[in-house]
C-alpha cells in the first residue's frame, strides 16, 4: 500500500508505516521521523499488510473516545465476542417453560414470605440478552476502579517514554490517555462475557443486574443439571423459585438495590492503584506479542491493594449480601418442600455460591471485589430462627429499615440478635406509647414529680416549713 499525502510535493510514495503513523497521531510530530527504526526496534512485522491490519486494529482501539477514561464500547464488544460462540438462540418452547416456571413459583412463594408478588413478567434469555441487559450495572459498578485503573496506566506510560519519543509520540497523547482505559475495557467485557456462561438468571450473583427483571438462561441451566441426576423440570421449578424470591425482596424493599449498589461503588471510590505494579506493566509491555500482553492482563496485575478502611467496608458489604442470600436461601427451600431433590439441589447451589466460578475469580481479580456471600449458612439459620420466634411476618419485618438489619456480629448468635431484636421492639413501643400519651394530653391529670405546691404555698420555702395544705 502506497499513497501519497496531500501536504507531500514529492513524487514518491510516502513510506506505509510513516503513513499510518502519521495518520494514528493526526499528522503530528513526524518529521524526520525513522518509521523503519521504530518497526524494527519494536518488533513490529515489516509486512506492509500486516502492520496495515494491526494499525488498524490500535487506532480503533485508542482513538475512539467516549467522553470518559473507560473505553466502553470495547468493553461491550468485548463482552459480547465472549458470551458467543456455543450460545443457542431460547426456543419458544424454552421462553414458555421459565414463564410457567415463573408463575408457579410465585404461587409456591406466597405461603413462605410476607412480601408480596410482584407484577414483573418472567423472561427467557440467551447469554447475549444477558450481557445486554446487565452491562450498564456493571459499569456503575466499576466504573470508580476503571477510572482510576485508566488514569494510572496513562500516567505510568508516559512516565516511561524516552524523552526523545516524547516529542515524536507528542501527536499521540490522546492515545496514550486512552490506553489505560482500554486496556481496562477489554479485561472487564472478558469477565462479563464470561460470567454470562455461568450465571443462571439475573440475580444470580445475589444483586439485581438488570432492574426490575426475572429471567432465567435455559442454557446454563441444562448445563447446571448435568451431573446432578435430577429431573430438568425440579431444577428450573427450584431456580424459578431462588428468581422470584430475589425479585420480591428487592421490589418489595426499595431501598435495598441502592443500598447494595451504593456500598459497592462506595468500597470502588476509595480503592487505591498500586503504581509500581502498572508501571512494571508499562516498562515490560510488548505489542507484538498479544498472547503475552493478555496473559499479563489476566493475572489481575491491575488488582489493588485493600486499605483498613475498605477491610471494614467490604465486611460490611460482604454482611448484606449473605443476609439478601440467607433470606432467598431459607424461603426458596420451605417453598420447593414439594420438589423431592430440593435439598440436593440447594446444597449444590449453596457450594456454588460459597466458591465462586471461574469467571466470579476473574472479576474478582480485575476490580479487588468478588461478590460472594461467604456466610451464607450463617444467614440463612439466623433468617430460620426469626422464623421461629417471631413468626413469618416478623422476619420479614426486619427489612424495614436497613438499621434493623443484623450486624456481621450476630451472625456469630441468631438466637441472640432475635432476643435483642424483640427487646429493642419492646423499647420503641414504649416510647411510643409514652409519646402518644403526652400528644394526647393523657400525662395532665398524673402527680407532679417534685413538692407538693398547695395554694397556699410560697416560694422559697425549705422543705421543713409550714404546710398551709387543709
Amino acid at each position: 500500500m502506497s499513497s501519497t499525502p496531500a501536504n507531500n510535493d514529492d513524487d514518491a510514495p510516502q513510506d506505509p508505516l510513516s503513513e499510518m503513523l502519521a495518520n494514528l497521531m493526526g499528522g503530528q510530530g513526524m518529521e524526520g521521523f525513522d518509521a523503519a527504526a521504530l518497526a524494527k526496534a519494536a518488533g513490529l512485522p515489516s509486512d506492509p499488510n500486516a502492520l496495515s491490519q494491526m494499525f488498524a486494529q490500535v487506532q480503533a482501539m485508542m482513538s475512539g473516545s467516549s467522553g470518559t477514561p473507560v473505553n466502553w464500547d470495547l468493553a461491550h464488544d468485548a463482552a459480547r465476542k465472549a458470551a458467543a460462540g456455543d450460545d443457542p438462540s431460547v426456543t419458544p418452547a424454552q421462553s414458555k417453560a421459565v414463564d410457567d416456571a415463573l408463575h408457579l413459583a410465585e404461587m409456591w412463594l406466597d405461603p413462605f414470605t410476607d412480601l408480596a408478588a410482584t407484577a414483573i413478567v418472567g423472561s427467557a434469555w440467551s447469554r447475549a440478552e444477558w450481557v445486554e441487559e446487565t452491562l450498564g450495572t456493571w459499569r456503575r459498578l466499576t466504573e470508580p476502579v476503571a477510572n482510576s485503573i485508566a488514569f494510572a496506566i496513562s500516567t505510568a506510560m508516559n512516565e516511561q517514554l524516552p524523552e526523545e519519543m516524547k516529542s515524536v509520540m507528542g501527536g499521540a497523547a490522546s492515545m496514550m490517555q486512552n490506553m489505560g482505559g482500554a486496556l481496562f475495557g477489554l479485561q472487564l467485557g472478558a469477565a462479563v462475557g464470561a460470567l454470562s456462561k455461568e450465571v443462571l438468571g439475573s440475580t444470580d450473583i445475589g444483586i439485581p443486574l438488570a432492574d426490575l427483571q426475572m429471567a432465567l438462561l435455559p442454557a446454563n441451566i441444562k448445563a447446571f443439571g448435568e451431573g446432578l441426576e435430577v429431573p430438568e423440570q425440579e431444577i428450573l421449578l427450584f431456580l424459578a423459585l431462588r428468581e422470584a424470591a430475589h425479585a420480591r425482596l428487592f421490589v418489595q424493599v426499595p431501598w435495598l438495590r441502592g443500598h447494595l449498589l451504593g456500598a459497592i461503588e462506595s468500597y470502588a471510590r476509595g480503592i487505591h492503584i498500586d503504581m509500581s505494579r502498572i508501571e512494571d506493566l508499562a516498562a515490560n509491555l510488548d505489542p507484538s506479542n498479544p498472547e503475552a500482553m493478555q496473559a499479563v492482563l489476566s493475572e489481575g496485575v491491575f488488582m489493588p491493594a485493600r486499605t483498613p478502611e475498605q477491610e471494614v467496608a467490604l465486611a460490611k458489604l460482604e454482611t448484606a449480601l449473605a443476609l439478601v442470600e440467607g433470606w432467598v436461601d431459607e424461603v426458596t427451600f420451605a417453598a420447593a418442600a414439594n420438589l423431592p431433590a430440593a435439598g440436593a439441589i440447594r446444597e449444590t447451589i449453596r457450594r456454588r455460591r460459597a466458591t465462586g466460578g471461574p469467571a466470579e475469580h476473574a472479576f474478582g481479580s480485575l476490580v479487588g471485589l468478588e461478590l460472594r456471600p461467604r456466610r451464607l449458612r450463617e444467614a440463612s439459620a439466623l433468617w430460620s430462627s426469626l422464623k421461629e420466634q417471631r413468626g413469618v411476618a416478623g422476619r420479614d419485618a426486619i427489612w424495614a429499615h436497613p438499621d434493623l438489619l443484623p450486624t456481621s456480629a450476630d451472625l456469630d448468635d441468631a438466637a441472640g440478635f432475635g432476643a435483642r431484636r424483640s427487646a429493642a421492639d419492646a423499647s420503641e413501643s414504649d416510647v411510643d406509647a409514652a409519646l402518644t400519651k403526652l400528644l394526647e394530653g393523657g400525662f395532665d391529670d398524673l402527680p407532679p414529680t417534685g413538692e407538693d405546691t398547695g395554694p397556699g404555698t410560697t416560694e422559697g420555702e425549705s422543705d421543713g416549713g409550714p404546710s398551709t395544705d387543709k
